[in-house]
C-alpha cells in the first residue's frame, strides 16, 4: 500500500532530534508522501526547509501575530516550488488563544490569498461552525480540506455541501471522543476522504504498545486507514488507494515541482 499523510507537523520540536528516523519508518510503513503542516511565518519557513511538501500558513491560534507584512511573507514562502497549499488557516473557538476579530480576519486574508494563487487551502475548524461554514460559503474557494475532522453530522454535511475534502485523524480510534465518526465517515464521498497523523498530537488511542510520550508519527498513519477501512466495511488497499489519489489530485502532487522525484526521500 502506498500513503500520503496530508498532516505532519515536523517542525514541532518532538521531532528535532530524530526527524531522519521518523521519516524512514514512514517509508517502511507505506507512507510515500508526508506533507508538513505550516502554522506560523517562522514555521512555514521551516517546513520549507525540509524538502518535503509543506503547508503555507498562519494558524487561527497565532492570528494576534498577524502584521502588515504577513500576507506579504506567505505568499514569499509559497513560491517555493514545494508548497502546496495555504494554510493551516482558519478559526478556533475553542482554546481563543487569539480574539475573534482577529481570527476572522487573517482567515479570510489567507483564503483570499490561496485563490488569488490558485492553490488549496488547508482549513481548521475548532468549536466554531456555523461561523467558519458562514465565511467559506461567501468566499468558496475553489479546493480545500477541512484539516483534523472531529465535528457533529451537521456539521460534516455543511463541509460537504461546500465541496471541501474531508481529513480524518487518530480521532477515529479514540472511543470516548471519536466513536461518532466510525459512523460519519461513511457519509463521506470516496473521492472527498483524506487520511492525516497531525504528528505529534493525536496519537491513536488504541495503539499498541502506545509510543514513548505518546508521541504521534507519519509511520502511525496506516493505523489509521485500517480504522477508516473497517468502519467503512472495505478493505484497506481500497481505501489506500482512494484516499492516495485524492491526495494527489489535491494538492497536485503530480505537478512540476510537486512530484514525488522533486522531495526528500522519506528514507535516507
Amino acid at each position: 500500500m502506498s500513503l500520503v499523510d496530508i498532516g505532519a507537523n515536523l517542525t514541532h520540536s518532538a521531532f528535532r532530534d530524530d526527524l531522519d528516523a521518523v521519516l524512514a519508518r514512514a517509508r517502511q510503513a507505506g507512507v510515500e508522501t508526508i506533507i508538513v503542516t505550516g502554522t506560523t511565518i517562522e514555521e512555514s519557513r521551516h517546513a520549507g526547509a525540509l524538502g518535503l511538501p509543506f503547508t503555507v500558513g498562519v494558524h487561527p491560534h497565532h492570528a494576534r501575530d498577524c502584521g502588515p507584512d504577513t500576507i506579504r511573507e506567505l505568499k514569499e514562502i509559497a513560491r517555493n516550488p514545494n508548497a502546496v497549499a495555504i494554510g493551516e488557516c482558519g478559526l478556533d473557538f475553542n482554546r481563543n488563544y487569539s480574539p475573534h476579530p482577529d481570527q476572522e480576519k487573517w482567515f479570510v486574508a489567507q483564503l483570499e490569498l490561496g485563490m488569488a494563487l490558485g492553490m488549496p487551502l488547508f482549513l481548521h475548524s475548532r468549536d466554531a461552525h456555523p461561523r467558519f461554514s458562514e465565511i467559506l460559503s461567501f468566499h468558496r474557494p475553489g479546493k480545500a480540506v477541512a484539516h483534523c475532522f472531529t465535528g457533529a453530522k451537521e456539521e460534516l454535511h455543511a463541509y460537504l455541501d461546500l465541496g471541501l475534502y474531508i481529513g480524518i485523524t487518530g480521532w477515529i480510534c479514540d472511543e470516548r471522543r471519536g466513536a461518532h465518526l466510525l459512523e460519519l465517515v461513511r457519509d463521506i464521498p470516496k473521492e472527498k476522504l483524506l487520511l492525516e497523523t497531525d504528528a505529534p498530537y493525536l496519537t491513536p488511542r488504541d495503539l499498541r504498545p502506545q509510543p514513548k510520550a505518546r508521541r504521534n508519527e507519519p509511520a502511525f498513519l496506516p493505523h489509521i486507514l485500517k480504522t477508516v477501512a473497517r468502519a467503512l466495511g472495505r478493505s484497506a488497499e481500497e481505501v489506500a488507494a482512494e484516499t492516495t489519489r485524492n491526495a494527489k489530485q489535491l494538492f497536485s502532487l503530480h505537478e512540476s515541482g510537486s512530484s514525488a522525484a522533486a522531495h526528500r526521500p522519506l528514507a535516507a
